[in-house]
């Protein structure tokens, strides 16, 4: 049957294959650029529709939802909420809505990935940071509303601490050993300047701690709050200013480091490609995003009968256990950044994590608070802001050489072990006065 076909298309063949309608079809073997020429309509829509069926929704649907297998713990979210309205056990609703967030950080750090495909590293960790920070700002301001102010306290330093040690730490110990033949390197110019704002934050919390255990407020429980609103005021300003700063000047500081002899590097890059088209990746980012937020807000009204029942302390939920969960996605995303060795990314999700943190999420829930009449400061307590200050000087120290290897990565989560090992024996002196 295909005896007189394949004579006519090896006669005609040499001819016509200049003349096709698509640079793409002349990589192809013979035969597939032949039989186009002979059904040239027909080619033409059978590969539209493939295209269509590749980057579709229905292929949208099944690579973000069925895809991974970590999606099977995603019954585990809505078991939570069952359980919360016909147990009311906060023991099981707090465990479960650990497990249920889980695959959808993952799926969080996968859509941040993609998206990162259109708009490049700086625009990708960026947003992978504020995606991930979304649950902390939804969080605090729900329990801003309860009056819960150590809450949104010690969940949003724990966020900082857990982003800067544990988050950055894994990324560089799981990167180190994949990549163990050659040192990771980064650019260092945005590592100084989110250094640098980190510090600048301390500062900024610092300050009003200071000025309340040293007891020289001018006006006593008044100054403190109204230090604590300008202080924030101005670093909402200086972290308007970054961005600006970074995404319109010098964004050139902050592309990924070229390598020498990266020929290698530079084919396998050629070969990664998106699987979701770019507003696909916004609306699945959108969609995750609400569903964590929902599920936070039963882990946060499970917190205090969870530490009842499980007789662990508060501040350690609030500063260990539920910063963890919240910052799952950035954990993952970071991770596997890290093991693909684009830790430029990794830096501007954990650590750019922890600037928005510290530089726009706690003066901006100072700000709403203040409209809330809820008396939000930036006195965080004595042990909380030395913890805090003496973990940036750490990772500042960590950064500044521009290198990577898992012996830093070690180290950092060392020290987080150490910090998560002091709020289990720390009593907080500030749960009396809420």
């Amino acid at each position: 049957m295909m005896g007189p076909v394949d004579e006519k298309i090896d006669l005609e063949s040499d001819e016509e294959i200049p003349f096709s309608s698509t640079p793409v079809i002349g990589k192809v073997h013979t035969f597939d650029s032949e039989s186009t020429h002979i059904y040239p309509r027909a080619a033409f829509s059978y590969s539209r529709i493939l295209k269509q069926i590749r980057m579709g929704p229905v292929s949208s649907i099944y690579t973000v939802v069925f895809k991974a297998k970590i999606n099977m713990l995603l019954p585990f979210g809505p078991l939570a909420i069952l359980l919360h309205y016909l147990t009311g056990k906060h023991g099981w609703v707090f465990f479960f809505s650990l497990l249920g967030i889980t695959p959808l950080a993952e799926r969080l750090g996968y859509a941040t990935e993609q998206l990162a495909f259109y708009t490049g590293p700086t625009v990708g960790g960026l947003l992978n940071a504020t995606f991930g920070n979304a649950t902390e700002m939804i969080i605090s301001i729900y329990a801003l509303k309860n009056g819960m102010i150590r809450v949104v306290q010690q969940s949003l330093l724990g966020s900082i601490l857990s982003n800067m040690m544990l988050v950055l730490g894994c990324s560089f110990f799981i990167g180190g050993i994949i990549h163990h033949k050659k040192v990771q390197v980064f650019n260092k110019a945005a590592a100084v300047v989110n250094s640098g704002l980190l510090l600048m934050a301390v500062m900024g919390i610092m300050f009003p701690a200071v000025l309340h255990f040293t007891h020289t407020e001018v006006h006593v429980g008044k100054s403190e709050l109204s230090l604590s609103r300008f202080s924030s005021c101005v670093m909402l300003i200086a972290y308007a200013s970054y961005l600006f700063f970074q995404l319109k000047f010098q964004n050139n500081l902050y592309n990924p480091i070229e390598e020498e002899g990266g020929n290698d590097e530079g084919d396998s890059d050629e070969e990664e490609a998106p699987e979701i088209t770019q507003w696909e990746a916004i609306g699945w980012l959108a969609i995750l995003t609400t569903w964590v937020s929902v599920l936070s807000g039963y882990l946060v009204n499970a917190i205090q009968g969870a530490s009842q029942s499980w007789n662990m302390p508060v501040a350690f939920i609030s500063v260990i256990l539920l910063p963890i969960v919240g910052n799952a996605a950035e954990h993952g995303s970071a991770i596997m950044f890290a093991m693909k060795d684009k830790l430029d990314i990794t830096l501007g999700v954990a650590i750019g994590s922890s600037t928005q943190i510290s530089m726009f999420v706690i003066p901006f829930c100072v700000v709403v608070g203040w409209f809330m009449g809820q008396p939000m400061d930036l006195n965080f307590q004595l042990f909380e802001t030395a913890t805090l200050f003496i973990t940036v000087l750490v990772v500042a120290f960590m950064l500044q050489e521009g290198t990577s290897n898992y012996f830093k990565g070690l180290m950092l989560i060392l020290g987080y072990l150490i910090v998560a090992a002091s709020f289990f024996v720390h009593v907080d002196v500030a749960d009396d006065d809420n």
